[in-house]
């Protein structure tokens, strides 16, 4: 990832990586506005469960740089506003609500100092938006350590989404691990969903792991089935936008069919998030909402249309895969496995 990153920060603006236009073209937007940001992460120009809590951090900053504000009533005014437009992008990354949270709470402690000033507020929250990114990059590493020991030598890996590099500030949580055991020294394959609708396993995970020299091999979704009765895939490891209190995951549409397949086959299915994408309010899956994105990406590719027109669509985002089906929980805590009230528990024990 020498040569290109996901998102920065810049005295310009929030600086990102427009993954609309992967693979054909890399293109970098400087968003100036928080009406910019929040419209960035609705489109998809930033996804990514931990990205979008980056971006949204991001964004807070940008609020409190750009507002115009003379004093901390009026600075606060604009900082729960741009909160407020945030928090309304994308219902189900529990990322984004976190950081947003976090920012909230800096914002908070700036506000209260004693001696605090328009200039120190903007300062310490600038500050804190560049100190999340730099933490997630290590918590990604650590979730790639911590799965380690799940990929053996010449593991073929099926992965769903992309829940790399472009969907954390950097390194990934899914390919977390792949990259931990391309690092070291192992001789692995990915094997990436195509990912229906939006093709973020064709567009997205072939293209870093191409970047990065990774082996890595396209198959659409419907193909996973098969592979799997010809034994050859070893293991599957996805993301997660949301991780309830007893285990279940909200991912990408797509991912509850391959831990039904995967549990028909013995193969093992791994899921890698951080500690922030844990929601122990939620108690079960049924209690996680579930976007509906629009009409577009399943009627259309490249922006031309492929369905009658006329003829309705259902979009759901994500799906819910039940704690049952997971076989373990990687989060930069180590490896937690069933059952998940206790382990997860223990593992937000100490919320970073």
């Amino acid at each position: 990832m020498s040569n290109w990153f996901t998102l920065r920060w810049s005295e310009d603006g929030v600086v990102l990586l427009d993954q609309r236009r992967l693979p054909l073209e890399e293109v970098y937007l400087t968003l100036g506005s928080v009406e910019e940001v929040a419209k960035a992460i609705e489109s998809l120009a930033v996804r990514g469960a931990p990205a979008i809590g980056c971006a949204a951090a991001l964004g807070v900053a940008r609020a409190a740089c750009v507002s115009e504000a003379r004093d901390l009533v009026a600075l606060r005014a604009d900082l729960d506003a741009a909160v407020a437009r945030l928090s309304r992008t994308r219902p189900t990354a529990v990322n984004l609500f976190w950081a947003l949270g976090r920012m909230g709470e800096l914002a908070d402690a700036a506000l209260a100092e004693p001696d605090a000033s328009v200039e120190s507020v903007r300062d310490r929250l600038v500050a804190a938006a560049q100190r999340l990114l730099a933490e997630d990059v290590t918590v990604c590493r650590a979730i790639g350590l911590a799965g380690l020991p799940l990929v053996p030598e010449g593991a073929r890996i099926l992965t769903h989404c992309n829940a790399g590099a472009l969907a954390t500030a950097g390194y990934g949580t899914a390919l977390g691990m792949v990259r931990a055991a391309f690092e070291a020294g192992r001789h692995i394959r990915v094997l990436a969903d195509e990912t229906r609708p939006y093709l973020q396993g064709a567009r997205l995970t072939a293209w870093e792991l191409q970047r990065d020299g990774i082996p890595v091999t396209v198959i659409t979704d419907n193909m996973a089935a098969h592979l799997m009765r010809c034994a050859e895939i070893d293991l599957i490891v996805v993301g997660a936008d949301r991780i309830a209190a007893n285990g279940d995951v909200a991912n990408k549409i797509g991912t509850y069919g391959l831990a039904v397949l995967a549990r028909e086959h013995g193969i093992p299915f791994y899921v890698a998030a951080p500690i922030s994408t844990l929601d122990l309010a939620t108690p079960c899956g049924d209690a996680i909402p579930i976007e509906e994105r629009g009409r577009a990406e399943i009627a259309e590719v490249s922006s031309r249309p492929i369905l009658p027109e006329g003829v309705p669509v259902r979009h759901p985002a994500f799906d819910i895969t039940p704690a049952r089906l997971v076989t373990a929980i990687v989060t930069e805590r180590g490896v937690a496995r069933a059952p998940y009230s206790l382990s997860l528990a223990k593992h937000s024990g100490a919320s970073r």
